[in-house]
């Protein structure tokens, strides 16, 4: 799935971004790796921003203050998630990406990781031990599903009939059922029937059917068949309806699927399990006049009598689908308009309803041609299907959802209008597109055998997205974003003691939706990013193409993986990944020199944000590529894989671990030697991915107290001559990640350090400016719209001026007054330095704009306004019917800006709790999305003790993981500011930034 806008969890507050968070699909030229530039200012910055999202989904997101409209710092959140946004969406400032996740990032139900399981860095727990599975005495091979929706009453009439081999001899079946009524059930052979059922009992708690028979069921094949009705609900799950505005102003329906993770069963009766495949022929009864899709091609098209009506309508039946898994199986029926392209093998298309201008699928039409005979060349295996559709749909929880062979969107991240969204927005689409496309191969054509094995799916996509992505666009230089995306990203989460490992177990199906997150996604990808560069990747390839060539139609285990590449490679794989991929956390090397001895001592321990670590939190030892960077080069083969040890360092004068951040760690260095790194990055002895994988560490150790905050900004300070777009990307969002945790501090530092911004950044700002013309580049027009964003929400009073101008213009119409790159910006500057009459103008706008980017844009920025009768409204608009349920996240984000917006955030939560508990509690993603909005952003015991008083006595366990991330970034800020505030005051006043 794709960052659905699922939530992420973040490490860092990410600036502020007018289109969606996701799920961030993508990491650095895979494998490439980058020599340093000889000077600093040799060629334009670099970029690349949920994704998700599929929703890029998250969790514990800290507040900052928002600068432009740069996707790429949206995703990579405080925390994010994820929104993911945001998750962030997925977002640094990065608002919970609404859920965030591209992909199903979907649910939050995990395990109860916080409270259920100690994942405490030591041993792993058998992951088998423990689950609820479905008996298999019976094993389904093929399901033939009949579904008639009802539009006036909201629900769907259902015929099934399962195929199914029978292991032994038995006297009940039970399947999995949410929400379906069942009418009749009988076993037939053909037409015969040779059995009824003689009792049919639910069990709530597990979502399974039992049907029992008078007489025992013998072992061999045998079909059943169950007639029942279901609900075509407006949850976003399972079989349900959508709504959209017509061109007449009506209001149209169209009813889809979301099935990720466990809500085929709301569709149909069915083993909802993902290692029991199965084929399936799907027949679709509907007006004439209604569009019908499923995972394949139309067999045929008949006319039928209703049962429901009486009137003729057609049945449309699909050819039979290839074994998948029952999260994959996806149908539409609407009323959608479609372009078609016949550039690959087989033709693929691009539907929307009438609400869309279909011409605005086409980036995507085009690019997902291209991308899917790429695919096929890399992963060395043809794309099985007869045809790839690609679906606009109005309401939808994730990013996006890689159904095989039909693919289901948010608007807003298959549809762009090149003309009103700017470069972060079509690099974001761009990165749906791919992610969802990888998944035909991981995922749909090789599954995992359960849902502790997201990862292989997940993990996959997203990294694959990012070569594809690189690989047809290279001029947006992705790669270089990539450490200040997906590592921060994954790094941010994995840093929280309520984190989880890769493989995590998972025993519930009520469990999995919460590890659609950034150790899923993020840290899965960099993981095999970590494994690519160790193995090679011309290596890596291969063995990715061994192991799907072995297990095409199968389902798999992370060890299938492993063993691939340790058979391509002849390394020990397994026994290096493993640690990595089974454990919680990551480490901490800190690093002291000996001159005399011409080397250094490098120790590891488990790095907490807290910087609390226990010690039986900290016995995992991990293989730590440390990748030595010197004047000679990068050496590979450096590995500490015990607590301490000392090497060799030809040159004391300049080394650097971790060269290009590909590895997973943070790296503490003495103070003398990170203000030598400082010199060495501005000598050009530093790749981008070094100097911000640098400040990225340097602020993180600050905020668990490795390091003072004061001497991170004076590292940032030194950074004024730095042209890098990402670089400066770090450098904001650990400014922010600052400011979100002094949020609630005394006004002269919290204006001391707004003021140290618009000092860092105003020079550069102006000297880029922020007009635009079809000669910037794609990192350029980037680069302009963030400084612009960070100097104007710092008070800069020419960008201020200019912003109020162009919004004065553009709420009068003159479209062409403000550029999209710099839309978000221009919103957010006029509502903080504005009143009633700027909220009421970016309220109409969203009112009456039909385009998706430009809504959210809206709703992202109406929080910003810090007057108290606005904040109240804002929160009385998210409520009011107004805002669909898959973006009510989003007019609550801009709220966290800023210390009223947050307080205010948490009392409307705990006074409308039972409404916001009933609107979301059948989307857990979104609720959890929402639970840490209104939670993370504090920074004081005595609000850390207003959460735990109010969830106390309330059930908890369908965002047990993202209260547990939020509480715990609270627990980091409280721990942070009781040692670093007089630090940081300090700091302001010595600096000339008090007032």
């Amino acid at each position: 799935m794709s960052s659905r806008a699922a939530c992420r969890v973040e490490s860092v507050p990410r600036v502020f971004i007018s289109t969606p968070p996701r799920l961030r699909l993508r990491p650095r030229s895979l494998f490439s790796v980058p020599t340093p530039a000889s000077t600093t200012t040799a060629s334009a910055p670099t970029t690349s921003q949920w994704r998700r999202n599929h929703i890029w989904r998250s969790s514990a997101l800290s507040s900052p203050p928002s600068y432009g409209s740069n996707l790429r710092l949206a995703n990579h959140s405080s925390l994010n998630s994820l929104p993911r946004s945001s998750p962030f969406e997925k977002t640094r400032v990065t608002p919970i990406s609404t859920p965030l996740r591209n992909c199903s990032y979907r649910r939050h139900n995990m395990c109860r990781l916080a409270e259920d399981l100690e994942h405490t860095g030591g041993a792993s727990p058998d992951p088998t031990q423990g689950r609820e599975l479905l008996p298999t005495n019976v094993i389904p091979t093929h399901y033939d599903v009949t579904l008639e929706p009802d539009f006036e009453k909201f629900t769907f009439e259902g015929k099934v009939l399962i195929d199914f081999d029978v292991q032994e001899e038995t006297k009940s079946i039970s399947l999995h059922t949410v929400e379906v009524d069942i009418h009749s059930v009988q076993l037939k052979s053909g037409e015969s029937v040779i059995s009824s059922s003689s009792a049919v009992s639910y069990d709530e708690s597990k979502q399974v059917t039992k049907i029992e028979f008078k007489d025992a069921v013998p072992k061999g094949k045998t079909q059943l068949e169950i007639k029942y009705t279901g609900q075509l609900n407006d949850q976003m799950a399972g079989f349900y309806r959508s709504t959209y505005k017509k061109p007449d102003g009506s209001e149209g329906i169209l009813a889809t699927t979301q099935m990720e993770a466990n809500d085929c069963r709301r569709a149909f009766p069915c083993f909802d399990e993902p290692m029991h495949k199965a084929k399936f022929t799907i027949t679709l009864i509907a007006d004439k006049h209604l569009t019908c899709l499923s995972n394949m091609d139309v067999a045929s098209e008949t006319e039928v009598r209703s049962e429901l009506s009486g009137s003729t309508k057609k049945a449309v039946k699909f050819n039979t689908t290839p074994l998948m898994s029952t999260y994959l199986v996806a149908f539409i029926i609407g009323d959608l308009n479609y372009i078609e392209t016949k550039k690959f093998r087989v033709p693929i298309r691009v539907y929307a309803p009438p609400s869309s201008d279909i011409e605005h699928g086409r980036f995507s039409l085009d690019l997902a041609a291209r991308t899917l005979e790429y695919y096929e060349k890399i992963f060395g295996a043809d794309f099985p299907l007869p045809k790839m559709d690609m679906v606009a749909i109005p309401d939808f929880a994730a990013g996006a959802m890689e159904n095989w062979g039909l693919i289901t969107y948010r608007v807003v991240d298959l549809m762009l209008d090149e003309k009103a969204s700017g470069a972060a927005m079509k690099e974001r689409v761009a990165e749906v597109v791919q992610h969802e496309l990888a998944h035909q191969w991981f995922g749909n054509l090789v599954t995992m055998d359960w849902w502790e094995g997201l990862w292989l799916n997940e993990g996959f996509a997203t990294l694959m997205s990012w070569l594809s992505c690189d690989h047809f666009y290279p001029e947006w230089k992705v790669w270089e974003n990539y450490v200040t995306d997906n590592l921060q990203s994954a790094l941010g989460l994995d840093s929280l003691r309520s984190s989880h490992p890769i493989e995590v177990p998972v025993k519930r199906a009520s469990e999995v939706d919460q590890i659609f997150d950034a150790i899923s996604y993020s840290k899965g990808s960099c993981v095999l990013r970590m494994i690519s560069t160790y193995l090679g990747e011309e290596t890596f390839l291969e063995g990715v193409r061994r192991y799907i060539k072995k297990h095409a139609y199968g389902n798999t285990q992370t060890n299938d993986l492993w063993a691939a590449l340790e058979d391509a490679s002849g390394k020990p794989v397994r026994k290096i990944m493993s640690i990595w991929t089974k454990n919680v956390g990551f480490p901490v090397v800190q690093v002291t020199e000996n001159e005399k001895e011409g080397s250094i001592h490098v120790k590891q321990n488990r790095f907490l944000r807290t910087g609390d670590t226990k010690p039986e939190e900290d016995q995992v030892l991990y293989p730590v590529f440390l990748g030595l960077r010197s004047k000679d080069g990068v050496d590979e083969s450096l590995t500490l894989s015990k607590r301490e040890d000392v090497f060799k360092v030809k040159d004391l004068d300049f080394f650097k671990l971790n060269a290009n951040h590909t590895s997973i760690y943070r790296t503490s260095y003495t103070p003398d030697r990170l203000t030598k790194l400082g010199k060495s990055a501005k000598d050009g002895l530093l790749t981008v991915e070094d100097r911000a994988g640098m400040i990225a560490d340097a602020g993180a150790l600050a905020v668990s107290g490795y390091q003072k905050t004061s001497g991170v900004l004076n590292l940032l300070k030194g950074f004024d001559t730095e042209a890098s777009f990402v670089v400066w990307s770090e450098i904001i969002a650990r400014v922010a990640t600052v400011q979100s945790a002094w949020i609630f501090e005394d006004a002269a530092v919290k204006d001391g350090l707004e003021a140290f911004v618009k000092d860092l950044i105003s020079e550069r700002a102006h000297k880029l400016g922020w007009t635009f013309s079809d000669t910037d580049g794609h990192v350029e027009q980037q680069f302009k719209a963030m400084l612009f964003g960070a100097a104007g929400m710092a008070g800069d009073q020419k960008i201020v001026a200019d912003a109020k101008e162009m919004f004065k213009k553009y709420m009068a119409g003159d479209k062409s007054a403000i550029h999209p790159n710099i839309r978000g910006s221009v919103f957010s500057i006029a509502l903080k330095y504005g009143g009633k009459e700027e909220y009421d103008g970016i309220l109409n706008f969203y009112r009456n704009s039909t385009n998706s980017d430009e809504r959210n844009t809206a709703l992202r920025c109406i929080g910003r306004a810090k007057d108290p009768a606005l904040i109240q409204r804002t929160l009385d608009f998210v409520l009011s019917g107004e805002v669909k349920s898959q973006d009510i996240y989003l007019p609550t984000s801009g709220l966290r800006s800023h210390a009223e917006g947050i307080e205010a955030l948490f009392a409307w939560l705990t006074e409308k709790w039972p409404e916001i508990f009933k609107r979301l509690s059948g989307n857990p993603p979104i609720l959890g999305s929402m639970v840490t909005i209104c939670t993370s952003s504090f920074a004081k015991q005595e609000q850390l003790d207003k959460v735990e008083a109010f969830f106390k006595d309330i059930d908890t366990k369908a965002f047990a993981q993202p209260l547990a991330q939020s509480k715990d970034a609270i627990r980091s800020k409280i721990a942070w500011l009781d040692r670093d505030r007089d630090d940081v005051a300090a700091w302001v006043k010595e600096n000339g930034y008090s007032a």
